[in-house]
């Protein structure tokens, strides 16, 4: 969440059609910074199909020669990107438009040590608690403590995971949701997330090397037992990198890691796939559920109960185990211009960004109507933006590409 900053611990459509201006798009992984708690340039308009590089079925690792032309557009050689050229975040190389970003898979990155140690948060908040009171805005609620998941993780929420990204200030965390897929009923390799943990926003550019665990750490392992845990042990459904990804034009003109610029815009959907073979399983194959997003965004008065999840990672959590929040949801204003966001007590800090917002609906059933995006310096509450008509379309669009 952002602080009122991103969540993160450490910390976009496609060619032949008309661009939606609400768009920004392109090949993407990422994760936010809780100050947002999560823990760029305005979108040019130009369209045109992102590409990543793929596992085939076998396990090997094949890079389209379509990503390959476009590496050598922004003077990129593949090899040396993978032998180290990702970690160079000057300025001027460090890609910020929708259409240049790249995400190559490189093999074993993530492996089980870079996995359990990322868990810096990008950006270290800079004041106290968002203090404009524009529009609508509920007394602050109580802090709810953060209630750990039991083990194994998946049995609770299957479609939760962590997100894992680098950035300037090294490898970061989010956490993200598995959410269903329009265009593949049943076999989605969709993944909901925040905005701020995919581009930093105003003032930066796309993060990279994202990938999604799902149930990471999923039997809950200890810091300690983690030090000679298996890659297997702490993802135990594979490592998935993100092949294309899209957030909202607004988080990627406002955002900005404290205040809460862009917040009620910070939301992403990423498509993923395999970084080794999963026998031809999607995601949501793999994992064995998906969650529906629900975009009618319901007053929160509509709502009688939100559950939170995620991955805190900033102090007293060590982002190594999966928590879980429940409140019923408030209204938070930042700007009369803007969506009034929803706001429950939790006392999860940064690395839960990006976690689902998970209620039932009308029909019984529960569904994704929104994901950490900011929460104040000292922790006790998360605000989470209403999905409405901008979410849809890149959630839309991201399915049908």
């Amino acid at each position: 969440m952002r602080t009122v900053r991103p969540t993160s611990s450490a910390r976009r459509g496609r060619g032949g059609g008309r661009r939606s201006p609400l768009l920004a798009v392109a090949a993407a992984a990422t994760v936010l910074a809780l100050a947002a708690t999560g823990c760029g340039p305005e979108e040019d308009g130009a369209a045109g199909p992102t590409a990543s590089a793929a596992a085939s079925s076998d396990g090997t690792i094949r890079i389209p020669d379509e990503l390959k032309d476009r590496l050598k557009e922004h003077g990129i050689d593949l090899d040396q990107w993978k032998g180290g050229e990702w970690k160079n975040w000057d300025k001027d190389q460090w890609l910020r438009e929708a259409k240049d970003f790249v995400n190559p898979i490189i093999e074993d990155l993530w492996d089980s040590q870079r996995m359990r140690d990322a868990d810096t948060t990008p950006d270290s908040p800079a004041g106290g608690d968002i203090t404009v009171d524009e529009g609508i805005t509920d007394p602050t609620p109580a802090p709810v403590k953060a209630a750990a998941l039991g083990t194994p993780f998946h049995d609770a929420t299957p479609e939760s995971g962590k997100l894992l990204f680098d950035g300037p200030e090294g490898s970061m965390v989010c956490s993200a949701t598995v959410v269903q897929d329009p265009a593949h009923p049943g076999k989605s390799n969709l993944v909901w997330t925040a905005g701020h943990c995919v581009h930093a926003g105003k003032n930066g550019g796309w993060y990279r090397n994202i990938a999604f665990v799902p149930a990471y750490n999923d039997s809950g392992l200890s810091t300690s037992e983690l030090e000679t845990a298996s890659k297997e042990e702490i993802a135990p459904y594979g490592v998935w990198w993100g092949t294309e990804a899209l957030t909202s034009d607004q988080w990627i003109a406002q955002g900005a890691s404290v205040g809460g610029r862009g917040a009620p815009y910070d939301f992403a959907v990423l498509k993923v796939t395999p970084e080794t073979g999963s026998g031809g399983k999607s995601l949501e194959e793999t994992v064995g559920s998906a969650l529906p997003v629900a975009f009618d965004a319901p007053l929160a008065r509509e709502i009688a109960s939100i559950r939170a999840t995620g991955y805190p990672a900033a102090p007293p959590f060590d982002g190594q185990q999966a928590y879980r929040c429940e409140d019923a949801p408030g209204r938070l204003s930042l700007s009369q211009d803007q969506p009034t966001m929803y706001r429950i007590g939790c006392t999860m800090t940064g690395g839960s960004s990006g976690g689902g917002w998970v209620a039932t609906g009308s029909d019984g059933k529960p569904a994704l109507i929104s994901n950490t995006s900011i929460g104040p310096v000292d922790g006790g509450w998360l605000s989470g933006p209403r999905l409405g008509e901008e979410a849809k379309a890149l959630y839309d669009e991201v399915s049908a590409g």
